[in-house]
């Protein structure tokens, strides 16, 4: 089980902060073809922004981890859109991204133990009855670690600083009555919707070079390096999306299934070493029968790693091809 797809669907709640409080439309904001490449961060801030509130109260109840993971997911579609094109909406981007780091590492820390404890549930509920009450003891200290975050984070989420992010973030959202040239045009990539397409070529290269920089069994940090660039294209490849004309969406569309794939195969490795170094921590402080669960989860988790690492090859072959299509397109 990934970090993508760890849990059931998210119960209901109403929203702790509504769009109109951030000065919002009641429609989420929409930008076509046609449009200044500025609307289209505007509205793909727009819609992460409602994403992000749908899920706040259901974070801060933490009744399902799920809620968490999509109000982490769209705040790093936010951090990824600032940082590709943040210049387009003025000084006061940069600020905001800043601030969307800060709060984001509050949720991971919580999202790690999400993924861990999801996943060490998972493994132990087939091993043998005889091995369930260390299984029970293992679970119950990761729990506990995680009820240490989780008060992190409400204490953040409750902070001045939070609600001053998330008004900055409406102001940078809201659509002018007339968009205008970047206060610096030389401090971004993108200056119209086309650009928004052409730019999709600068994360391809860096994700390219990466992997071409890859050693024959990369360390770990160098595979997770290698996520990181891959979800910096997908995310700019999104935002993209809904600016070029319909053939070229098409061609976009199968970059982003090919980069998502990545995201997942790399995350799936990325876990299992987390899990793995995690049992290793448990080994040295415990032993007896939890030593021994522990243990055997590390196994299995050094087994998910290396499939991992035979998938990704495969895949990445696929957003290459895919990138040089949509660049072979806008050649035609």
């Amino acid at each position: 089980m990934t970090a993508e797809t760890l849990s059931r669907k998210p119960a209901r709640h109403a929203p702790s902060t509504t769009p109109a409080q951030l000065g919002l439309g009641e429609e989420p904001a929409k930008a076509g073809s046609g449009d200044p490449a500025a609307t289209h961060v505007r509205a793909k801030l727009d819609r992460e922004i409602r994403a992000l509130l749908a899920h706040e109260a259901g974070t801060r109840s933490g009744v399902d981890p799920e809620d968490l993971h999509q109000l982490r997911v769209a705040l790093r579609r936010m951090r990824s859109v600032l940082k590709l094109s943040g210049g387009l909406l003025g000084p006061g981007a940069e600020p905001v991204r800043a601030e969307l780091g800060w709060f984001g590492q509050s949720l991971g820390e919580v999202r790690d133990y999400d993924v861990l404890i999801g996943h060490v549930r998972e493994v132990v509920a087939e091993f043998e009855v005889r091995d369930q009450p260390a299984c029970r003891a293992l679970v119950a200290k990761f729990v506990a670690e995680r009820g240490v975050a989780k008060r992190r984070l409400t204490r953040a989420m409750a902070s001045p600083r939070y609600a001053a992010m998330l008004v900055n973030l409406g102001q940078l959202a809201r659509q002018p009555d007339q968009e205008t040239a970047a206060p610096d045009e030389s401090t971004v990539d993108v200056q119209t919707a086309a650009d928004l397409v052409a730019g999709l070529a600068k994360p391809h290269r860096k994700l390219a070079k990466a992997v071409r920089a890859l050693p024959a069994d990369p360390p770990d940090d160098q595979l997770h390096e290698l996520r990181i660039h891959g979800k910096k294209l997908r995310y700019a490849a999104e935002m993209a999306k809904p600016a070029a004309k319909k053939k070229q969406a098409a061609k976009i569309k199968l970059l982003i299934k090919a980069t998502q794939d990545l995201q997942t195969v790399l995350g799936e490795h990325q876990d299992a070493v987390v899990a793995a170094d995690r049992m290793r921590g448990v080994l040295a402080s415990v032993d007896g029968p939890v030593g021994f669960v522990a243990g055997r989860i590390a196994e299995r988790e050094l087994l998910r790693r290396a499939q991992a690492r035979a998938d990704w090859p495969g895949i990445w072959a696929d957003i290459d091809q895919a990138a040089a299509a949509v660049h072979e397109f806008k050649q035609d």
